[in-house]
């Protein structure tokens, strides 16, 4: 299968990203063959309940020898019997009744196919979500990019600063030099953010699986506002995710068919019940090497059998006792797995869940940080000017400032991977349903 094109000049929205995702990764593919698959393997366990019907062609030659008494015109003591048949037919076998075996088969087989659908469904959720995670990752990378820019200029400014006081003889070399280090390093900081953005890219591609490049835009999610609370108990939450969450149905299915395979365990100890029958038209050409004229004729006739089979077996070197147990054994292991994956869905709703009070707190803490900080950096800066303050004043300023902005950045694309990450845990990411995470209404 060919891989998608990126128009490289393009702005991709979230959505068209995760919709070539889910056609292109190879992950989605291997899962969508795997629940053709299982179909398929339905489809052989259901023909067990419809009869075998086979064509039969035969031809062949055979010379036997017979032992003869000499004195009845057999002078060798044996006579040479040379048989040439040709054979055409049909022939037919039905499973009338074996108690249960089919149908713990079929029963296996739904439920396999109904767990690679489930898988299937988790399948796209898991590429979904890496696309949702790259794309606010390469988001955030841009935005500190753009953070980065704005760290240059301030340190700039205070640079510039520094140089006018050491004209006005009110600063000294050290601290314009202390100045330039600073500006230095924040355009040293601002290639690394370019870097850092051209990798988000190159990762972005790779999950939705297209050919590995930096030649990708984004659209902005300016319009979309962050989400900051949920409305939903975290219990609610966590029956949601059990009801909706198609990894653990996927289990509960394998579960179901491992119950068939124990109905199927034990119906081996029953007897089967075959129909056997077959039809076909014989040519046979007989000839006796003896004295005298060949005295068998040609046949050119139909012949038939019909019969009825009880097959019942009675020792089997405990073959049908350990499949028993391996069944019963398979029985437990499911129910433990999906034990298992209940509690982590529990923990999983829960991590996601204070993760994402975590990151609003810390959002909403940044914003007040950024204010402060900005006020605080435009503050020293005068008194600075003025002579009030010196350089390291300024500069510890400038210092909380850059930091403000890079947390609010980093706070903003955590708020927003948390609350998909929300949606992931609870089962209801590419559903047609309200996002758990919801923007607080307006007083």
């Amino acid at each position: 299968m060919s891989r998608a094109e990126i128009d490289p000049t393009k702005s991709y929205r979230l959505e068209e990203l995760i919709d070539i995702a889910e056609t292109n990764n190879p992950r989605t593919r291997i899962a969508w063959e795997q629940a053709k698959q299982a179909a398929d393997r339905l489809g052989i366990a259901r023909s067990d309940y419809f009869p075998h019907l086979a064509a039969l062609a035969l031809s062949g030659d055979e010379r036997a020898i017979e032992p003869w008494p000499k004195p009845l015109d057999t002078p060798e003591g044996f006579i040479k019997i040379e048989l040439p048949v040709v054979e055409s037919g049909v022939e037919l076998g039905y499973n009338v009744f074996d108690f249960g075996r089919r149908g713990a088969r079929v029963e296996a087989s739904k439920a396999i196919r109904l767990a690679t659908v489930a898988g299937f469904q988790r399948t796209n959720q898991d590429v979904a979500f890496r696309v949702v995670t790259d794309y606010f990752n390469l988001i955030t990378a841009e935005e500190r990019l753009e953070a980065s820019r704005q760290i240059v200029k301030t340190a700039q400014t205070t640079q510039d600063a520094a140089e006018a006081q050491l004209a006005n003889g009110r600063s000294t070399l050290p601290d314009v030099l202390n100045a330039r280090a600073a500006n230095a390093q924040a355009a040293y900081d601002l290639q690394a953010s370019i870097g850092a953005v051209d990798t988000a890219r190159v990762v972005l591609r790779e999950s939705i699986g297209v050919e590995p490049s930096d030649a990708i835009l984004v659209e902005q999610p300016a319009g979309i506002p962050l989400p900051t609370e949920v409305t939903e108990s975290t219990a609610k939450l966590v029956n949601l995710a059990l009801q909706q969450r198609p990894d653990l149905r996927a289990i509960s299915e394998k579960l179901r068919a491992a119950n068939a395979e124990v109905k199927g365990a034990k119906s081996e100890y029953l007897p089967t019940i075959q129909l056997a029958a077959s039809a076909a038209r014989e040519q046979l050409w007989p000839s006796l090497y003896a004295q005298g004229s060949n005295p068998f004729g040609y046949a050119d006739e139909t012949v038939w059998s019909v019969g009825m089979a009880v097959r019942w077996t009675i020792f089997d070197g405990g073959a049908r006792k350990n499949e028993l147990r391996l069944a019963n054994s398979r029985n437990r292991e499911a129910q433990d797995e999906k034990r298992e994956k209940e509690d982590a869905i529990g923990r999983e709703v829960w991590s996601a869940f204070v993760q994402f009070r975590t990151a609003v707190r810390q959002h909403e803490a940044a914003e007040t940080l950024l204010t402060s900080a900005s006020t605080s950096y435009d503050a020293s800066l005068d008194a600075y000017k003025y002579g009030v303050k010196n350089l390291v004043d300024l500069v510890t300023a400038e210092n909380q400032l850059a930091q403000a902005r890079l947390a609010v950045v980093q706070s903003r694309s955590a708020v927003r991977i948390d609350a998909a990450n929300l949606d992931y845990a609870t089962g209801n990411l590419l559903r047609k349903q309200t996002a758990v995470a919801q923007t607080a209404a307006k007083p």
